[in-house]
C-alpha cells in the first residue's frame, strides 16, 4: 500500500495527515502553539517550536494511521508564507522568526520603495513592498539588530526550515520564494537586481525547485523520530496558499478560492503572469509548474472571529464548554438571529493592519453604527459580515482585472459553516462550492508528494482524480442586492477613518 504525508506549518499550529494514494485521509493530528506579540503590531514564533510540533504531529499521524514505515512513500510540507528564519553558519536559529502578520517594518518598506522604485518592484518582483514580506524583515534586522544580522548565513521559510531539520538539505520552492519580495516571479529565479540594489548577499538564499520536485530525504535521526523509513523522499512542497489551492483543485483558469483561516485569502489561478498595475493584489508562482496566481490577503479574517470569541463572546464560549458544543457554532446561531446588514452595525476587521486593498499597517478594527437597539446577535453577525466584506474587496479587484470567475471554492472555517457559506454567496454574488477535501494546505502538500514520487502523473491529473464538488450554494437575489448596499457603506468607512488610524498609532508610539 502506498501512502504519503502532508504537513502544514501554520500560524496557530502544525497539522499532519496521512493520505492514501486514492486520496483517503487515514489520520490527522494537530499540535497547537502560541503567537508572541511582544509589542503592538509585532508577531513572532521560534522555529524550534514548529520543529517540535512537526515531529509530534507527523509521528502521531503515522501511529494513528497504523501504517508501516515502508508504506509512506514521501512527505510534502506547506507553511505560512513570508515568515523569516535566520540561520548562522552552523545552521542554528539566530532569533525568533518575524511572521507574515508582523507589521513593524513600515519604515523598511518605505526604504525599499525609495531605493528600488515602484516601477522596478513591478518589473523585477511583480509586487509592492509590504510589511508582511520577507525582504523588509531582513532590513529591519540589519537596522535594529546589527549583531544578529552580521551572523546571518541563510534565510529560510518556515516549511523549508522543517525540511532542513529532517533532511539536512537547504532548499525552497517557487511558491514560497515568490512571497519574499526578492524573487523574480516572471522568470522564476532570485532577483539579483533587487538584492544588489539593497546590498543583501545572494548566497543567503537556497536553491529553488518546483513544488513537486524531491529535494531531500529523511535522515536516520528524523526517520527514527517519525517512525518512518530512512531516506524517505521529501518534496519541495508549497506555500500554504498554493497548497490550499492544489488541495481544493484550483489548477486552471476560472478557478477561484476563498480561504478563511487566521488570515483571509482570495486566490485566482493564472496561466500567465498578470500584475495589478496598482499592486493591490499579489502575483505569485503557483505550485502547478509554469503557472501563476493572483492573490488578495486579509490579515485578520478568522482571527477577527477568534478575537471576538475570546473577548466579547465569552458568554458563548463558556456556554459551549458546558454543553460540549463548538463556540463558533453558537456564535453562528446567535448571528442568524440578526437581519442582513446587522441593522446598520458595521465591523472593520483590521485588527493587525490590512494588506489588500489598503496596504496600511496602521489600519485598525472598529464597530461603526452602534445604537441602543443593537444586541449580541447584531455584534456577532456584523463580525461575520465585516470579514466577508473584506474578502469581497479582493474579488472586486479580480473583476476589475477581468480575471475569469466560474465559481468560488470555499475552504477553511468559512467552508465548514452553512451559515457562512450562504453569507459568502450572498455577499460575493457568486456560486460558492465546497469540495470533498477539507484538510486544506496539508492535503495539497500530500498531492505534491504523490506527484513527486510518481504516484500520479501531474498535479492537474492528481486533482482531477482526487477532488470533487460536494456542496453548492447560490446567491439569493434579494440578499445579494441588500448586501451590495451594505458593502458600499463598508467600503466607504476606511477612507473616512484612515487619518484617524494613523494619528492613533502616533499617539501610542509616544506612550
Amino acid at each position: 500500500m502506498s501512502n504519503v504525508i502532508g504537513c502544514d506549518v501554520g500560524t496557530s499550529g502544525t497539522k499532519a495527515i496521512v493520505v492514501s494514494e486514492s486520496g483517503k485521509v487515514l489520520s490527522k493530528v494537530m499540535v497547537e502553539y502560541p503567537l508572541s506579540t511582544p509589542h503592538p503590531g509585532w508577531a513572532e514564533q521560534h522555529p524550534d517550536t514548529w520543529h517540535k510540533a512537526a515531529l509530534e504531529a507527523i509521528a502521531g499521524a503515522v501511529k494513528k494511521a497504523r501504517v508501516k514505515a515502508g508504506e509512506v512513500k514521501a512527505l510534502g510540507f506547506s507553511g505560512q508564507m513570508h515568515s523569516s528564519v535566520f540561520l548562522d553558519k552552523k545552521g542554528e536559529v539566530l532569533r525568533p522568526a518575524l511572521l507574515w502578520c508582523d507589521t513593524r517594518t513600515h519604515a523598511e518598506c518605505g526604504e525599499i520603495t525609495r531605493k528600488v522604485g515602484e516601477g522596478h518592484l513591478r518589473q523585477w518582483v511583480s509586487n509592492p513592498a509590504l510589511e508582511g514580506f520577507t525582504l523588509p524583515k531582513i532590513l529591519w534586522v540589519r537596522k535594529h539588530e546589527p549583531k544578529i544580522y552580521a551572523q546571518i548565513r541563510q534565510v529560510l521559510m518556515p516549511k523549508d526550515y522543517i525540511r532542513y531539520k529532517l533532511t539536512g538539505s537547504l532548499a525552497t520552492e517557487v511558491s514560497d520564494a515568490a512571497g519574499t519580495l526578492y524573487y523574480d516571479v516572471k522568470n522564476r529565479r532570485w532577483s539579483k537586481e533587487i538584492l544588489g540594489k539593497l546590498g543583501i548577499p545572494h548566497a543567503w538564499f537556497p536553491q529553488v525547485v518546483e513544488s513537486q520536485q524531491v529535494c531531500g530525504h529523511l535522515t536516520p535521526a528524523a526517520a527514527k523520530a517519525l517512525g518512518l523509513k530512512v531516506g524517505t523522499p521529501v518534496v519541495g512542497g508549497g506555500a500554504d496558499n498554493t497548497c490550499g489551492a492544489v488541495g481544493n483543485g484550483i489548477i486552471k483558469a476560472g478557478d477561484v478560492m476563498a480561504s478563511l483561516g487566521t488570515s483571509g485569502v482570495f486566490f485566482a489561478h493564472a496561466d500567465q503572469v498578470k500584475v495589478d498595475p496598482y499592486l493591490r493584489v499579489h502575483s505569485f508562482c503557483h505550485s502547478v509548474p509554469k503557472k501563476w496566481y493572483l492573490m488578495g490577503v486579509m490579515l485578520s479574517a478568522g482571527f477577527s472571529l477568534r478575537w471576538y470569541r475570546d473577548t466579547l463572546g465569552l458568554t458563548e464560549k463558556e456556554f459551549g464548554k458546558r454543553i460540549g458544543k463548538d463556540p463558533y457554532d453558537i456564535l453562528s446561531a446567535e448571528a442568524r438571529k440578526a437581519p442582513e446588514g446587522s441593522e446598520g452595525l458595521l465591523f472593520l476587521p483590521y485588527l493587525m493592519g490590512e494588506r489588500t486593498p489598503h496596504k496600511d499597517p496602521h489600519a485598525r478594527g472598529a464597530f461603526v453604527g452602534a445604537s441602543a437597539r443593537h444586541g449580541r446577535s447584531h455584534f456577532a453577525r456584523s463580525v461575520f459580515e465585516g470579514i466577508t466584506f473584506g474578502m469581497r474587496d479582493s474579488l472586486e479587484i479580480f473583476r476589475e482585472l477581468k480575471v475569469p470567475i466560474r465559481r468560488v471554492v470555499a475552504t477553511g472555517g468559512g467552508a465548514v459553516s452553512p451559515f457562512w457559506r450562504q453569507l459568502q454567496a450572498d455577499i460575493y454574488g457568486e456560486e460558492v462550492v465546497t469540495v470533498n477535501s477539507q484538510e486544506g494546505p496539508a492535503f495539497g502538500a500530500a498531492i505534491l508528494a504523490m506527484v513527486g514520487v510518481g504516484l500520479h502523473a501531474s498535479v492537474p491529473a492528481a486533482c482531477s482524480k482526487l477532488i470533487r464538488i460536494v456542496t453548492r450554494v447560490s446567491p439569493r437575489k434579494a440578499s445579494a442586492r441588500a448586501y451590495d448596499g451594505w458593502y458600499q457603506e463598508f467600503r466607504a468607512l476606511y477612507p473616512s477613518l484612515k487619518d484617524n488610524f494613523k494619528t492613533i498609532q502616533t499617539r501610542l508610539n509616544r506612550v
